[in-house]
């Protein structure tokens, strides 16, 4: 065969294709009648070929389908009783014996993190400076203890330290509510506290606590830090810290209103999660009152000082 009967072989195939189709929509249709569809109207015979024949919806039979759903057996356990009735100390499932299965929320831990261990120098003098923190109980209740201070010149210039019951109030949020107790070169004083402490929007660690003291003192005070990873061991934290008196205390240099601000960056090198080694500097103001008495015992009332130390809890 040559190259001229292949091409005359191919056109005859293509032109009678769609008489064929034609002819195949035209017994299509008649099978459709027959069983007793009409065919769309003004569709081609190219079409009617395509589709499927319709069955009439009388002539379908649902019932061999299994269909959910319907209403609960009467013996049904309530879906909003505990457990059927049963219990961890009362049932058929309860174990001999001091009851062995606790949830977590019922474990007591402990804490303490040293957030603050560190050599302070500036321009005047050099001191050594602690800011811990311990905790005791479960997850809605523990003990709380706070301290900080600084320590120079062989003696305990100032230091905080706080007693107090803690709270969770919210995820992530515990209100707390205790006693604080202030020594130093000035006359001790107590308050009674109340603040919240906890994890703010954007992972800012906040605490946040009011006092207030016998002969009608009050105070306020703020702490915020946030943490910057840089590496996986490499972190950088900055920190601030605010403090209000509603009372002017000159015994212990304290005036009303804002009576001083910090902010400081720290470095620190994770040896481990629970131990790193840091270094920082932090700038410390002070104002209004506070300012004016400083002043007057020749002291400044701005510093800049550089940080050493180290950072560890278990």
């Amino acid at each position: 065969m040559n190259t001229l009967s292949i091409l005359a072989a191919s056109v005859l195939v293509l032109g009678a294709a769609p008489t064929l189709a034609i002819a195949a929509g035209a017994q299509g249709q008649h099978v459709m009648e027959a069983a007793g569809a009409k065919p769309e109207s003004g569709a081609s015979p190219m079409k009617q070929a395509a589709a499927p024949a319709a069955m009439p919806m009388d002539a379908m039979d649902h019932g061999d389908m299994n269909m959910q759903g319907g209403s609960a057996p009467a013996d049904a356990r309530d879906p909003h009783a505990y457990s059927g009735g049963y219990t961890l100390d009362s049932g058929k499932y309860a174990l001999a014996g001091p009851r062995q299965l606790r949830l977590a929320d019922e474990h007591s831990f402990g804490t303490l993190l040293l957030d603050r261990l560190e050599r302070v120098d500036t321009r005047d003098a050099t001191s050594t400076a602690f800011d811990a923190q311990a905790w005791f109980g479960r997850d809605y209740d523990r003990l709380v203890v706070k301290a900080e201070g600084d320590y120079a010149n062989g003696r305990l210039e100032e230091a905080r330290t706080e007693l107090l019951w803690g709270h969770a109030i919210a995820s992530y949020w515990d209100a707390q509510l205790g006693l604080r107790y202030d020594t130093g070169e000035g006359p001790d004083r107590s308050w009674l506290a109340f603040g919240i402490q906890g994890l703010a929007p954007y992972w800012f660690e906040l605490d946040a606590t009011a006092y207030v003291g016998n002969e009608g003192r009050s105070a306020l005070r703020v702490e915020a830090e946030y943490e910057l990873p840089i590496t996986q061991r490499l972190v950088l934290q900055p920190r601030g810290e605010i403090n209000v008196y509603g009372k002017k205390d000159e015994a212990n240099g304290m005036g009303s209103g804002l009576t001083d601000a910090t902010f400081g960056l720290r470095l620190r090198y994770e040896v481990s999660r629970q131990f790193a080694p840091y270094i920082g500097v932090e700038w410390s103001n002070k104002f209004g009152q506070t300012a004016d008495l400083a002043r007057a015992e020749g002291a400044s009332t701005r510093e800049t000082r550089w940080v050493a130390g180290l950072r560890f809890w278990f």
